[in-house]
């Protein structure tokens, strides 16, 4: 239903070297940019796809409170690595990763960050119980 997400950043040369690192790990790479304002990542075309841009109207960009965008990964190891590699980059923490609830053993597995310029995003599964 998604066909992509846009958030906002104040460096895009920073922002777009902080995505191509982190989505190239789940094999994202650019496929739509327009110099000085707008970069896309997808892993296939037609497939939902995320952008980063500096605000159309030129205002500063700001994070939306309970916006959060929702990265879907294969299983446990992405979602982990995936994390983690956030972390790396410079990304900062929002929910260690594990599973919601956390006493649960299948179900819902994610882990929360905010990027660099403070937008919030999860890396996410569905585990099916053994």
């Amino acid at each position: 239903m998604i066909g992509y997400v846009t958030i906002g950043t104040a460096d895009l040369a920073k922002s777009g070297a902080f995505y191509d690192a982190l989505l190239g790990t789940i094999g994202a790479t650019r496929f739509m940019e327009e110099p000085n304002y707008f970069i896309a990542w997808a892993k296939a075309s037609g497939e939902a796809s995320l952008g980063v841009a500096l605000p159309f109207n030129k205002e500063a960009a700001t994070v939306g409170n309970g916006t959060m965008v929702a990265i879907a990964l294969e299983n446990q190891e992405q979602v982990k690595a995936f994390y983690n590699k956030a972390l790396e980059l410079g990304g900062t923490c929002e929910g260690e990763v594990g599973f919601r609830p956390q006493d649960a053993e299948s179900g819902f597995y994610a882990g929360y960050f905010r990027d660099l310029d403070g937008n919030k995003l999860n890396a996410f599964c569905l585990v099916e119980a053994n």
